[in-house]
């Protein structure tokens, strides 16, 4: 079970990252099979492994990325194990609950500051869900109902500036429903006129709450820049 847990807990963040990071560019117009190629995608995969193991593990020194890199070293090169796995499977997965733990205490601390912060801007309206949004860009017409549908472009981000999902970089307005989004965009969407823009942020219960989604954390702040393009009748 733990030799499952712990597959688990590598993998599948991995493969959801180099998923969500493949949607908003084309892939390159080259032979992947050629070696340079093939290097800088083994590259690419490396990268998003220890991107991953970052965000689960505390690292506090240069002794612990040696250790960690020649252990993944000797596993893919099909060495013996310097260490009787069996005996340290305990302490690994103790490292994880106990980094976890550590990693959304911070995080969670980090996203009050972050709202606290952004409450106190000039412009900034806190709507009654507690969605607060600041408009950069006024429009004009009229505003949609709660039950309207609009077109935006719209770019998402953690409160750190990491990107998860953005209608601009695909070049593709989103048009929706505002009973089809999240409730942070529902009542923020209802704020703004044609030819808008702002800056909204969500909390975690306006937003996708403790569930995980791409490359999104559970319990996560996001912020949006939405631009309102149209009301669609």
């Amino acid at each position: 079970m733990k030799k499952i847990l712990l597959a688990f807990l590598l993998a599948c963040p991995v493969l959801a990252a180099a998923q969500d990071a493949a949607q908003p560019a084309a892939a390159p117009e080259t032979n992947v099979q050629s070696v340079a190629e093939r290097n800088k995608m083994l590259y690419s995969l490396g990268f998003l492994l220890g991107d991953n193991l970052k965000r689960q593990l505390i690292l506090d020194n240069e002794d612990d990325y040696k250790a960690l890199s020649q252990g993944m070293r000797d596993s893919l090169l099909n060495k013996k194990s310097q260490t009787d796995l069996d005996a340290y499977k305990p302490a690994i997965i103790q490292k994880y609950q106990d980094d976890a733990k550590t990693i959304s205490a911070k995080r969670e601390a980090d996203q009050q500051e972050y709202m606290a912060n952004f409450k106190k801007e000039k412009g900034v309206k806190t709507l009654d869900n507690g969605t607060m949004m600041k408009l950069t860009r006024a429009g004009k017409g009229k505003t949609p109902k709660a039950d309207g549908s609009v077109k935006v472009h719209y770019t998402g981000t953690l409160i750190d500036g990491t990107k998860f999902d953005s209608s601009r970089d695909r070049n593709e307005a989103f048009e929706t429903k505002l009973t089809d989004v999240i409730p942070c965009w529902t009542k923020a969407l209802q704020q703004m006129k044609p030819g808008s823009r702002a800056k909204v942020v969500c909390p975690p219960d306006t937003a996708y709450g403790n569930r995980p989604v791409g490359q999104i954390p559970p319990n996560s702040v996001l912020v949006f820049d939405i631009e309102m393009l149209e009301l669609v009748k």
